[in-house]
């Protein structure tokens, strides 16, 4: 489309909302156009011939999140990473800290509360690496609105009350210290400084915004954190407690008090991360157990192709330290013995007459000359408020090479003597999970998360807009009156939707 062409269009849009608020900037209605409009480019070259398909492939792969109300918004980040431990066995985001802001890449975990990136003072973290992402540090010094916390803080206090924090005599600074549970660790002191990210007001609609936040300076690493093979520049952990950036957002009206996300589990990975929430009709919802550290849910029994296991309801007591977490940052599934015994002995049974049954490096494996999907059988993961998570032989199981021309595939979920069953991303992957904190219960729903997602509106859930991929760099985002009464925004969406079609 010529630019001559583009103009008129763009001028009929501005005509129409003016007509509708009553004139221009001068007009009894309710104000003019808007300072900015969202500038648009063609997708495809004008005389080059476009396949119906390759146009939906297109929107296929549009997954953008739309309109939550006008105080506050959804935010969404960008998700790379896979659950392949092979590969990856992980998934990141970037966050931007800082003045000027500068980009981090940090691991997605919903098992742990605090954002947290490395210090230029760090001694232990990598220089480099094998993620293919360049690492960064933050400098507190280097920043023009960064803020250290002292001890005598009342934020520092209430941080002692929730997390591992001590006082650092030296400087008078709140610190903290870590422990994960795959042995690594990570100490440093906490900073407040802006967090920047788009804010998506409506569809098309998106806002440069920034936030003051708490978050974690490291200065010390240990264990895995400090090799470099899976490298990256910290954690962003989506906890409940106070000190998770999501309850920094939510309880100052940014975001909604609710988060979701998508993991993809085939090809390059990636997904979808938003601060907001998904929905979709056959999410299932299972409450959460109160007044726990992570996201423990009720699970009360297991079933392997439709058969309930005997498993003793005993095993999946919660109690201080057992019961059943989602968790983000954990690549592969755990189940307590109880548990796990009967779980492989099932499986085992189901494809004998179709799979060898191997040991290898002490974990249980089949040898397949045939598709898993053909001889697995479908598992059931049963919770509280009859919610089941269905599990694809894909979601429990983990290909480790070819013998003697036969497909290895092992039992993915590990045995846990005694503790906590872990739901990790070999589990998440390929499905929406929202963590709906403001009703306190999980939901989720088997989904190709490729696709487009649909995202609240309204805490009532009585409106949402379904749009594609927002492709917008912080230099390019531009807000569009966010201020306009509601029927005049639906214009406007339908008027650039229309516009936005012609240069499909």
């Amino acid at each position: 489309m010529a630019g001559a062409e583009l103009m008129i269009l763009v001028t009929v849009a501005a005509a129409m909302i003016m007509a509708v608020n009553g004139g221009g900037a001068g007009g009894g209605g309710g104000g003019g156009f808007p300072a900015s409009v969202l500038t648009l480019e063609r997708t495809f070259p004008l005389n080059e011939k476009v396949e119906l398909e390759e146009l939906k492939a297109r929107d296929r792969t549009r997954h953008a999140r739309i309109l939550q109300s006008f105080a506050g918004g959804i935010v969404d980040f960008p998700v790379v990473g896979t659950s392949d431990p092979y590969l990856v066995g992980l998934y990141f985001t970037r966050v931007k800290l800082g003045s000027p802001p500068k980009e981090f890449n940090v691991q997605i975990d919903t098992g742990s509360d605090i954002l947290w990136v490395s210090c230029d003072s760090c001694n232990d973290c990598p220089q480099s690496s094998g993620l293919g992402v360049e690492l960064n540090f933050f400098s507190a010094a280097g920043s023009s609105t960064a803020s250290l916390i002292s001890c005598s803080d009342t934020i520092c206090a209430s941080i002692v009350k929730i997390a591992s924090a001590e006082c650092f005599p030296q400087g008078n600074q709140c610190g903290y210290s870590f422990q994960y549970g795959d042995g690594s660790g990570t100490a440093g002191y906490y900073v407040s400084d802006l967090l920047y990210f788009d804010t998506i007001l409506g569809a098309s609609l998106i806002a440069n915004s920034s936030a003051p936040i708490v978050f974690g300076c490291s200065t010390t690493l240990s264990g895995d954190l400090t090799k470099s093979d899976r490298a990256i520049d910290g954690i962003f952990g989506f906890g409940q407690q106070e000190l998770s950036v999501i309850a920094q957002l939510s309880s100052r009206g940014i975001t909604p008090k609710v988060f979701s996300h998508c993991l993809k589990g085939e090809g390059n990975g990636g997904g979808i991360l938003v601060l907001g929430e998904i929905l979709d009709p056959s999410i299932v919802y299972t409450p959460l157990v109160p007044s726990q550290a992570h996201y423990n849910l009720y699970l009360q029994s297991i079933s392997v192709n439709g058969q309930l296991l005997p498993i003793d309801s005993a095993a999946f007591a919660t109690s201080g330290n057992r019961g059943t977490i989602v968790d983000s940052g954990t690549t592969l599934a755990y189940l307590v013995g109880e548990a796990y015994d009967p779980f492989v002995s099932a499986i085992t049974v189901a494809v004998s007459a179709s799979a060898k049954p191997v040991l290898s490096r002490g974990s249980q494996c089949y040898l397949a000359f045939t598709s898993i999907s053909e001889i697995f059988p479908p598992v059931s993961l049963n919770f509280a408020g009859g919610a089941s998570m269905i599990l694809r032989p894909v979601d429990y199981l983990v290909h480790l090479g070819f013998v003697d021309g036969a497909a290895m595939w092992c039992i993915g979920f590990s045995r846990v003597e005694q503790g906590v069953s872990i739901l990790g991303d070999l589990v998440l992957k390929d499905k929406i999970f929202v963590y709906d904190l403001a009703h306190q219960r999980i939901g989720w729903a088997d989904y190709d998360c490729s696709l487009s997602v649909n995202v609240s509106i309204t805490s009532g859930k009585d409106e949402f807009v379904n749009a594609g991929q927002l492709s917008v760099s912080s230099s390019s985002s531009s807000v569009l009156n966010s201020l306009l009464p509601m029927d005049t925004n639906a214009l406007l969406l339908q008027i650039l939707a229309l516009v936005g079609s012609l240069f499909l």
